[in-house]
């Protein structure tokens, strides 16, 4: 075994992920080579997980700023304004390598990390969500990965008392070897009790509080920048270990001692453990910190500073207090049955200092290891895009439609949720209102006495459209989730975002996170909706082979009232059925075009940010009709899926659907097309000519294209003409158990 002191090498630097020229610029800076334990910390802090050295030049471009910005970027998670003095602190992050290698844990313990990004700054937190991409169901791994992935984030979630009220699920054989756990959780908190991650006042203590410190984890943070390689065996010890009701512990905890005002400042120790936490406390606030080592609790014997330092342990955290509270700080904490040690004081100079057994292990500058060098990534577009976009138009157009429905319904994603979502409890803490598969969940904000309040959560993305056009992909997954909110009648606030990608040392990799990134902040202005938090996760490849780009957005949106929420679904077999917006809409990127021609396909087209803005506002003046009515938003499978989703999920049996489709309109682009805005509204045929009003005052298109009966069939016409019909029990029947297999 290296000792902690042993002086580094080149190779040893590139075992450690260190690159060479990241090694000289070290060793220059420092006029010596780092020793063991040091080289382990700049392989941490300047791995692209914690460095953000390939994005963030290009993430500077996000507007960050707004009238309910009370947290942007930089902090464990972002906050806004939702009125009266309270806020909403909300943030996602990835959990994706350590989910592929052990996927219960990693799972589980990216849940248990967001949560504590959140609970650091004060907030209780109030709602998770997720977002989940993994590969062919034909896979042999895909159903343990599922199965784990699920388990993990239900049980977690549900011991600590969270509940999971949204999500999205994804399956693609882009993800046969990198699925994809993203992990959303929003709390809220008082404006003047949100707490921050600066180590600031020479002379203040570290406190180390949580569980012990364990192998697990250690190089977590450089794994997860880096590709999978078949060939090399699983790294099964860069894993984290979790235990839910030590965090519930020490949220309750935690929270009690901020209240107690006990607490200066608090990270968390996630990726990089107690290196990132102590680093990042100190670059914040231009202070040094010395640190003895040896009064980590741990939970095993001989650990090194190496070990120390790198471990991924979960569930602990790094408090800053004043030396006259520290006394009081530890029993809180051991009153919650947890472990709360002073390891440090905060200094001048700007150096981290750490000594173990009495020996100086590290001693380097803050800024040299907390604001690593940029990379500067050439990018470029693939060679083969305009082939890519190239589909057979004429050929879909001619071939029958039978075939055409049956091959949307046969995708996976096509599906009914419920298998999955009864995975998790949703209505825990008697907040929810709806249910985890509406467009966006609803809970209620009983904190604020003074009026009513609500807040609406989402997450949105599009990988299909993304890999064929990563602008517009970004951009329409923040058009889309800001009409996930509209539809419930939120009016969207501002977004986290997780964004996705393979290997950024490939250029065309690089341009697909330079264009989403444009796209979503093209969007994000056009909307104003502030980007506030938010993670990256890169090298997402196995054997050089990259998952899609999957910039992943999680918006919150607020409700000021206390008037009825919309159904998603159909309530009545006498209702009339209408298209807001566009009646046609563009094939390129589709479901439709992507089942019929095997491939991902076609151009899409662009977002006109303008029509959702006014699709958006719709939505929200239509809730304060007080109409009664339902509403669904049109993406993917197009009209032909929203429209059968209304009707499985209908609480009136039997129910029958009839669409009736212009004549001269194209029944592909009218049935099948995924360009947005466009909303499918169930309501009362009497209410027609206030709706239709409604949508010429914010000039959106308004088409009456069917209505819900008792007759139990699910019929597509074309004027008088019958196109296709059938068995509404029979096709739910088959949305309803695709992925029970999965779960039995």
């Amino acid at each position: 075994m290296i000792k902690d002191t042993t002086v580094s090498t080149p190779e040893l630097a590139k075992q450690l992920g260190v690159s060479a020229q990241e090694y000289d610029f070290i060793c220059n800076k420092l006029e010596r080579r780092p020793n063991y334990a040091e080289l382990g910390i700049f392989s941490a802090m300047y791995s692209e997980h914690c460095s953000y050295k390939s994005s963030k030049p290009h993430l500077r471009k996000f507007p960050t700023s707004g009238k309910r910005v009370l947290q942007g970027p930089g902090e464990n998670a972002g906050i806004l304004d939702i009125g009266e003095g309270w806020g909403v602190a909300f943030k996602m992050e990835s959990h994706n390598h350590p989910s592929f290698i052990e996927p219960y844990q990693g799972a589980a313990t990216g849940v248990g990390g967001i949560l504590r990004d959140v609970f650091t700054m004060g907030a209780r937190p109030i709602a998770s969500m997720n977002s989940l991409c993994f590969g062919d169901e034909t896979q042999p791994r895909t159903p343990a990965i599922v199965k784990g992935v699920v388990k993990g984030i239900g049980d977690y979630g549900n011991c600590v008392g969270v509940p999971t009220v949204a999500g999205q699920t994804f399956f693609h054989p882009c993800y046969n070897g990198n699925p994809l756990v993203n992990a959303f959780t929003a709390g809220i908190v008082k404006h003047e009790k949100i707490f921050r991650a600066s180590a600031s006042g020479i002379g203040n203590v570290l406190v180390y509080a949580g569980a012990k410190t364990g192998r697990d984890g250690v190089h977590g943070a450089t794994m997860a920048s880096q590709e999978f390689s078949t060939e090399k065996e699983l790294e099964r010890p860069t894993v984290q270990v979790g235990d839910p009701f030590t965090e519930k512990l020490l949220l309750e905890a935690t929270l009690e001692a901020m209240n107690s005002g006990l607490v200066l400042a608090i990270q968390d120790m996630g990726a990089a453990g107690i290196t990132s936490s102590s680093f990042e406390m100190a670059d914040r606030a231009g202070t040094g910190l010395e640190m003895v080592l040896d009064k980590i609790p741990v939970r095993e014997r001989n650990l090194t500073a190496y070990e120390l330092l790198l471990s991924e342990s979960q569930e602990r955290m790094l408090i800053v207090t004043s030396p006259d509270r520290v006394e009081a700080l530890v029993a809180v904490f051991e009153k919650w049955d947890l472990h709360a040690v002073a390891v440090g004081t905060i200094t001048d100079g700007k150096r981290v200092r750490m000594t173990l057994h009495g020996e100086q292990v590290v001693d380097l500058p803050v800024d040299l290891v907390a604001d690593p060098p940029m990379a500067d990534r050439p990018f470029c577009p693939p060679a083969d895009l305009k082939q890519a976009w190239f589909m057979d138009r004429n050929k879909l157009h001619i071939a029958p439609l039978e075939s055409k429905i049956q091959a949307v319904l046969l995708d996976l994603n096509f599906a009914d949720p419920r298998p999955l979502a009864e995975q998790y409890d949703s209505m825990v803490g008697n907040r929810t209102q709806g249910e985890t598969f509406d467009d966006a969940a609803v809970l209620r904000i009983r904190e604020i006495e003074s009026k009513a309040v609500r807040l609406a959560f989402t997450v949105d993305c599009n990988p299909r459209l993304c890999k064929l056009a990563p602008r517009e992909g970004g951009r329409r997954s923040v058009a889309e989730a800001a009409m996930n909110l509209a539809v419930r009648g939120a009016e969207p606030i501002g977004i986290t975002d997780c964004l996705n990608f393979g290997n950024p040392e490939n250029p065309e990799v690089m341009w697909q996170l330079v264009e989403a990134v444009e796209g979503i902040t093209e969007a994000c202005t056009a909307l104003h909706t502030p980007v506030v938090s938010g993670n990256v996760s890169l090298y997402n490849d196995t054997d050089g082979k990259a998952i899609y780009p999957t910039p992943m957005i999680g918006m919150v949106g607020l409700i000021e009232d206390a008037l009825p929420l919309p159904f998603s679904r159909f309530y009545s077999t006498e209702l009339e059925l209408a298209l807001v917006g566009p009646l046609e809409a563009a094939l390129g990127g589709s479901v439709l075009a992507s089942r019929w021609f095997k491939r991902d396909c076609g151009q899409p087209v662009d977002t006109d940010l303008n029509i959702v803005n006014r699709a958006i506002k719709f939505c929200r003046d239509l809730r304060k009709t007080r109409l009664t009515y339902a509403a669904h938003d049109i993406s993917d499978g197009g009209l032909l899926s929203a429209s059968l989703e209304m009707a499985f999920r209908a609480n009136v049996e039997p129910i029958g659907l009839k669409l009736v489709i212009p004549a001269g309109k194209d029944v592909d682009e009218v049935l099948f097309g995924e360009a947005l805005p466009r909303v499918l509204i169930a309501y009362d045929p009497g209410n027609r000519g206030e709706i239709e009003n409604l949508a010429s005052r914010h000039a959106l298109p308004f088409a009456v294209v069917g209505n819900t009966n008792d007759g139990g069939t699910i019929q597509f016409h074309q004027g008088s003409a019958l196109l296709w019909q059938g068995d509404t029990a029979e096709l739910k029947a088959r949305w309803a158990s695709k992925w029970e297999v999965f779960f039995n």
